[in-house]
Formats: structure tokens, sequence, C-alpha cells
């Protein structure tokens, strides 16, 4: 285990604190922008614990294929529904690594006009990042290893797990991908 559910509860109340201190006072509520589908779970307990008033939508971001030769390269999956122009914006991320995907939906969402855009992010892996990109309220500071629970899966797997787990032994979760759901209660199983 990485991040307890407890530590993770406590560490989104504090950033919860800090966004309310923020935004409270601003003509409009906030729109916070959940990046799916990973932020998800971020995003809902965020939004709970501060007590404010707060818009959501969400945006989808995805990788082109790398069989299409275009590795690298994002696309907007799902977009927006609100119209943030004029507006504060709040980034909801899982977890930041290379910086790739956010810069480019910093970009994305800059040619909004907002009136301003912040980033918040449950966990930095700065170890893996390729782009400078502004964090503005981070979460954890995580090593460069592979993480799941608490919004962030494994093929689809894992989003549920209340907990952060570290997988050490990739290899080994590839070939038995149920491994962590089957001994999820004995969260010290080691991957």
């Amino acid at each position: 285990m990485l991040l307890s559910r407890e530590r993770i509860a406590e560490r989104v109340g504090e950033l919860a604190g800090r966004l309310t201190s923020d935004y409270l006072k601003r003509p409009e509520p906030p729109v916070f922008v959940g990046v799916l589908r990973g932020a998800a779970i971020f995003l809902a307990d965020l939004i709970r614990a501060a007590p404010i008033d707060i818009a959501t939508d969400f945006m989808s971001i995805s990788a082109y294929d790398a069989s299409e030769g275009q590795s690298g390269v994002v696309r907007i999956v799902k977009d927006l529904d609100l119209d943030v122009s004029g507006r504060d914006v709040v980034v909801v991320e899982d977890i930041v690594d290379t910086g790739l995907t956010l810069n480019y939906l910093r970009n994305a969402l800059e040619q909004r006009r907002p009136a301003s855009l912040r980033v918040v992010t449950l966990l930095d892996k700065s170890a893996r990042r390729i782009v400078p990109v502004t964090l503005e309220y981070v979460g954890f500071e995580v090593p460069d290893l592979f993480v799941v629970g608490y919004g962030l899966d494994f093929q689809g797997r894992y989003r549920n797990l209340p907990d952060v787990l570290a997988v050490h032994d990739l290899a080994r979760l590839i070939n038995d991908p149920g491994l962590l759901q089957r001994d999820h209660q004995n969260l010290n199983v080691r991957c």
C-alpha cells in the first residue's frame, strides 16, 4: 500500500480547504473539470469536501494508437459541455507523470479564454516528467512506480480500491490481471 484511504481523505480535505479559500469570493462558481476516467473518484471527494458553489464538467483525452504511426499525439474524445470563457477553471487530474497530456489539455483550455486556469492533481509522478507543467495543487508526490486504486486503473480494473497500491511486479499483474482483486482485502500484497 502506497497511500491509505485515511491519508487520502485527509489530504483531499486539505486540498479542498485551499481551493475553498482561493475561490470563495469569486463572482461565479469555478468550473472543476474532471479528466476522465481516473479523476472521477478524486473529483467527487474533492467537491464534497469543499463547502462552496462549484460547477463540474468532464473531458476525456486519448493518445492515438502507436500502430497508427502517431504515438505521443493526443486528442479530445469527450469535450466540455459548459462554456468556460471568462470562468475560473480547475482541472482535476488523478495523476500527472510525463506532462504531455496535461500540457495539451492546458493549451486547449487556454484557447477558450478562461478567467483563470489551475490544476489540482492527486498524484504527481515528476520523475517521469518530459514536458514541464505547472501544478498549483498537489496531493502527493509519488515515486516512479505503477499505481492502482482510488480511480487509477490497470486494464480498466481496480479504480474502486479505496487505497493507492504500488505495483512492484507489473509483469506478474499482466499475467494475472485479477491478482489484486482477489487479494484486495490484504493490502500488503506485493505485486
